[in-house]
């Protein structure tokens, strides 16, 4: 008689494992749905702030979102009020789901549900629905093995990423964001509380259509969690006094055309790290929209701003409106090939210094001309007779920079462009003289690409929008013709209104008025600026020194309060005037003058045109045969040996890579040749 205790409790026991094992095997054995969520695809700033979300494919908001990002007294309000045994309970809450019975049978209808957020989450997994047993059966199945394959932190993430929030609003985010306009990581108790009250209904209480249902929702939560003394009273008065939002706000729709390309280059990326600094973007895009306020619907306008030091571009303005479709917004106009009038001038004159065929102070003669049957003109039918090349380049004259061109070679100038990474199409396929002018075309990013290689001393780096290692820099011309480039652009006046400074700074205008552009830069920063019609179509009376200068100058204005300062002349460059030059150097002649072939002309008979040459890592012998001593050399240049009576001299250290030598006689006459150094 005494054993039947020890038996019935042997029984009960027996009973509750055989029970416990049916449960596991029954959770063991649940069909979970996928766990991994689709979430909006981000672009991100460099601080990492949104610029643009892009809705997932059904077309809702649900922007992927991180407790440890998320307001840490919203997830205290939220667990308070959803779920308080949430960090302790293994999926369902009996004690919730017995207290709910209950007050339903009291009641005679639901007054309390009793889901844990893990049932919340597994019922928005699968978008069961509630009020059916059989769904809140599955629910429960599937909350419990979910909890044995996930942490709590990303049971709660999923809840943060599934949440309702009304319309097509999904996730704590993307209510922060159109409810507040910000990210949910410092939160009002007003709109935490608000966020925890609109998942249990969110068509009936979304703030933009229905606030006052709303205001009573979020203030049945603030009570609540003051009656359970997460909060204080004084603050739960203070929330509630404050408006709930009347209206949706839209999502960060910075830098929209650079976001569309990003996207299409990594498809399957969700987020997309950029260079980009928002607060700059911000302000491009407003002035973008202001420069074209009143100047005709179809003008529009492209800002592209980095820095040449990293190559990293900090604000890309690709219209002044993507959806203003009279503009053709859509269209990224920092990418399309368009003329660059005389912006492509600076690197002619790089490339002429560079050579040894000119110097800033070289007189050149602006007079009219005729290339065969080319015959240009400049911009305002004028000639100015002899000049030197520094003003020549300031006034940004037609003739002198095709005599420059005719003797470097219409292909040497396109190689330039290749080499510093930039495209260019040229009509027709075959380069003439009209490349120096705009006959060709190549995109603002390449344009800015090109000046930003002749601020970094004539080294191009690549211009990059993904954060990341920058690329390798690429020789354009050498240190001492860039900066006697920057130094001619320093010294043009800047436009009207705008501030005196040490800008360096060029304009350009595409034949026919159809594109305006200007390209600056100071010793830290490249910006470039095109205004035009998308459509190609001319805008009568358009320059780029009255249309699209003004504008470069408020572009670096918004970018920094003072210019950063061009460097210092490098050791190699010849300061000098006209008279203190080397005779070939004091007028251009041409490719007829003082680098045309002469029977008594000297040779250089080492190194040879052409050849690679192996320096051993010290200095290069070079040898001149014939001509008339002393002797002058110049290596990519910059003379290294002046007046010299030997026919042989040294190059000390002159490093790998292409080099082109030049030698010069007692009579002015010369020769050239290019090597590659090993």
């Amino acid at each position: 008689m005494r054993a039947w205790p020890i038996l019935l409790a042997t029984a009960l026991l027996w009973a509750g494992a055989l029970a416990r094992d049916r449960l596991d095997a029954w959770v063991a054995a649940t069909d979970l749905p996928a766990l991994a969520v689709e979430t909006s695809v981000e672009v991100l700033a460099r601080d990492g702030s949104l610029l643009r979300a892009f809705t997932v494919a059904d077309g809702r908001w649900r922007l992927a979102a991180r407790p440890e990002a998320v307001d840490r007294d919203y997830l205290a309000m939220l667990v308070a009020y959803e779920d308080k045994r949430f960090r302790s309970h293994p999926g369902v809450d009996v004690l919730a789901l017995i207290r709910a019975a209950g007050q339903a049978l009291r009641a005679g209808r639901p007054v309390s549900g009793g889901s844990t957020l893990t049932m919340q989450v597994a019922r928005l997994l699968e978008d069961s629905g509630t009020g059916r047993w059989a769904g809140k059966l599955r629910q429960i199945r599937v909350a419990l093995a979910l909890e044995r394959r996930l942490s709590k932190d990303e049971i709660l993430a999923l809840y943060l990423d599934l949440a309702p929030m009304g319309g097509n609003l999904e996730g704590v985010r993307a209510a922060s964001f159109a409810y507040f306009g910000k990210e949910p990581r410092r939160l009002t108790p007003a709109e935490a509380a608000l966020l925890v009250a609109l998942p249990q209904s969110p068509e009936a209480r979304r703030p933009d259509r229905a606030p006052e249902a709303a205001r009573a929702a979020r203030d049945r939560v603030l009570a609540r969690l003051t009656a359970g003394g997460l909060i204080e009273a004084d603050r739960a008065a203070a929330a509630r006094s404050e408006a709930v939002p009347a209206a949706r706000r839209p999502f960060p729709q910075l830098a929209p055309h650079l976001a569309d390309r990003l996207r299409a280059a990594e498809p399957l990326a969700r987020v997309h790290r950029t260079t980009l600094d928002a607060g700059l973007q911000g302000r491009l895009e407003k002035l973008a929209a202001d420069a074209v306020a009143g100047q005709g619907e179809r003008l529009t306008v492209a800002l592209l701003v980095a820095d040449h030091r990293t190559g990293e571009i900090l604000a890309s303005v690709g219209s002044a409106g993507y959806t203003d479709d009279a503009r053709a917004g859509f269209l990224d106009m920092t990418q399309a090939l368009r003329s660059p009038g005389s912006a492509l001038k600076p690197l002619v004159y790089g490339l002429a210094f560079d050579q040894g065929l000119a110097h800033p102070e070289t007189l050149i003669e602006d007079r009219p001309t005729a290339f065969g049957t080319y015959a240009p003109q400049n911009f305002d039918r004028l000639f100015r007779g002899t000049l030197r090349l520094r003003e020549a380049l300031q006034l940004s004259l037609n003739i002198p920079v095709v005599l420059l061109t005719e003797a470097l070679g219409p292909e040497h100038l396109l190689a330039a462009l290749r080499r510093a990474g930039v495209a260019a199409a040229v009509p027709g396929g075959a380069p003439g003289l009209a490349v120096a002018l705009g006959g060709v075309g190549v995109s603002l990013e390449g344009l800015v690409t090109l000046y930003g290689g002749i601020a970094r001393g004539g080294a191009a780096l690549p211009l990059r929008a993904r954060a990341g290692a920058a690329g390798a820099a690429r020789r354009l011309m050498s240190h001492e013709a860039a900066w006697q480039v920057a130094d001619i652009l320093a010294g043009l006046a800047p436009p009207p209104g705008a501030p005196a400074n040490r800008l360096a700074y060029k304009t350009g205008t595409s034949y026919g008025h159809r594109d305006a552009l200007a390209l600056g830069f100071d010793g830290a920063h490249v910006a470039g600026v095109w205004m035009g019609r998308a459509d190609g179509t001319p805008v009568p009376g358009a320059f780029g020194g009255g249309l699209a200068a003004p504008i470069l100058f408020e572009v670096f204005a918004r970018l920094k309060p003072a210019l950063a300062p061009l460097g210092p002349p490098p050791p190699g460059v010849l300061m000098a005037g006209n008279a203190g030059l080397p005779a070939p150097l004091r007028r251009f002649r041409g490719r007829d003058g003082a680098m045309a072939p002469d029977p008594e002309a000297p040779v250089v008979a080492f190194p040879p045109d052409g050849a690679e040459v192996d320096s051993g890592g010290g200095a290069l012998v070079v040898r001149v045969r014939d001509g008339t001593a002393p002797f002058t050399w110049l290596a990519d240049g910059r003379p290294f040996a002046v007046a010299t009576s030997e026919r042989e001299a040294l190059l000390e250290d002159p490093g790998p890579g292409h080099l082109t030598l030049s030698v010069i006689d007692a009579e002015g006459r010369a020769a050239r040749v290019a090597v590659i150094l090993r």
